[in-house]
């Protein structure tokens, strides 16, 4: 089984060919700050071109889910539903946050991913290790950075631009038992999305074309700009 796997999710844009077989047969990830709707279709064709595949040849797309960046999210999803519907092909869908932890399958200690959720809060969820497979300790939620780690009292290793940009309220609270890991693996990659997407087709675990959206976690800006308004001027 081929499938291309896409996460627009974050500041980061990654696009992965992947072989059931073979594994990762071409991946393509970029960090700029400009929109990944200017960069995407291209990254996948230098994935498609590296991997001497073209689109006709997917078994299904596998696409970062959320949570992350509304407009990134849209941008990715959109664009692989587009595929998945044009070719009558299978999608799964995968939790950034799962597809991060995934990155690091054999920690010893407690593992804690932390996204930048923008307004001083992180996406987050924890998970645990067992011989080289993860267990998710908590519900994937929407917190400040403090409350994200309260709860944690071990020696804990945290990833995610989230913890890069909190880094020093951390390790303020944990000190020695905060461990990181140096910045480059705390980008998330489509290889991660394509292998976790792989195995939901294994299990003939699919995402419905037609009804599948992010996964944001928490309001928009718009929708909670909305609410405030209806409460200022109610009926």
């Amino acid at each position: 089984m081929k499938i291309l796997a896409v996460d627009t999710a974050t500041e980061s844009c990654s696009v992965a060919i992947a072989d059931a077989d073979l594994g990762t047969l071409a991946e393509v990830t970029s960090l700029r700050k400009e929109t990944h709707s200017k960069h995407l279709l291209g990254m996948i064709r230098t994935a498609l071109e590296l991997s001497g595949l073209g689109i006709s040849d997917m078994d299904g797309f596998a696409v970062a889910r959320g949570p992350g960046s509304f407009t990134g999210l849209r941008i990715g999803i959109s664009t692989v539903k587009g595929f998945a519907a044009a070719s009558g092909k299978p999608l799964a869908g995968v939790s950034n946050l799962d597809a991060l932890a995934f990155q690091f399958p054999f920690s010893p200690n407690l593992l804690c991913v932390l996204l930048d959720a923008r307004r001083k809060e992180v996406y987050c969820a924890c998970y645990r290790s067992e011989r080289g497979a993860l267990r998710k300790e908590t519900e994937e939620q929407t917190l400040s950075p403090d409350k994200a780690i309260a709860n944690i009292g071990e020696p804990c290793l945290f990833v995610g631009n989230g913890a890069v940009l909190y880094q020093k309220v951390v390790t303020e609270q944990k000190g020695e038992m905060a461990h990181f890991v140096p910045s480059c693996l705390n980008v998330i990659r489509a290889s991660t999305v394509a292998h976790l997407g792989m195995e939901r087709f294994e299990k003939n675990d699919v995402d419905d074309v037609a009804s599948f959206v992010p996964s944001y976690l928490r309001k928009s800006e718009a929708e909670l700009n909305f609410e405030k308004k209806m409460n200022l001027y109610p009926d």
